[in-house]
């Protein structure tokens, strides 16, 4: 359950930085994110761990700091992972994820928004992932949608940064 919370938060972390990333009209303040996962190939044996398939919301908090210095919200996992490669556009974006560690490999992000308020979200990635003494081919795409809900975060405090 502990991989599957550490892969999720890979994937959610990702469609963040995708979706918020280098939009200049961005908003500062509570943005909620719903995010799907799936999986092409599992690490774990059929039948056992996450299934993925299911919606998994979180609000983020995001400060104008962070929009101005990143273009994002700092990406907050607990492997290794750069964001690279970053093509910028009217409506939207790309990237590259690199992860190091017991998540290795690369993901390809793409986010798109039509307004200032709404964005959509994409991260495929490919790589392993280290399970006891072996590794295991892995491979999964999270898609998600993030609506701005309001300038006031309430109880919820904004990422740190790295």
């Amino acid at each position: 359950m502990r991989i599957h919370r550490t892969l999720l938060r890979v994937g959610v972390c990702g469609l963040v930085v995708c979706q918020f990333a280098w939009a200049q009209s961005r908003k500062p303040g509570l943005w909620e994110v719903t995010a799907t996962m799936t999986w092409q190939q599992s690490p774990f044996p059929s039948g056992m761990g996450p299934t993925g398939g299911q919606a998994h919301t979180t609000q983020i908090c995001v400060t104008q700091e962070q929009i101005d210095k990143f273009g994002t919200v700092p990406p907050q996992t607990r492997s290794n992972c750069q964001i690279t490669n970053v093509v910028k556009k009217p409506d939207g974006m790309t990237a590259d994820m690199v992860c190091t560690g017991p998540m290795g490999g690369k993901g390809n992000i793409e986010a798109s928004w039509t307004d200032d308020s709404h964005t959509t979200g994409k991260v495929h990635f490919l790589g392993e992932m280290q399970m006891g003494p072996n590794s295991r081919p892995i491979e999964w795409t999270v898609e998600s949608s993030s609506v701005y809900k309001g300038p006031d975060c309430g109880d919820v405090k904004p990422l740190p940064e790295r």
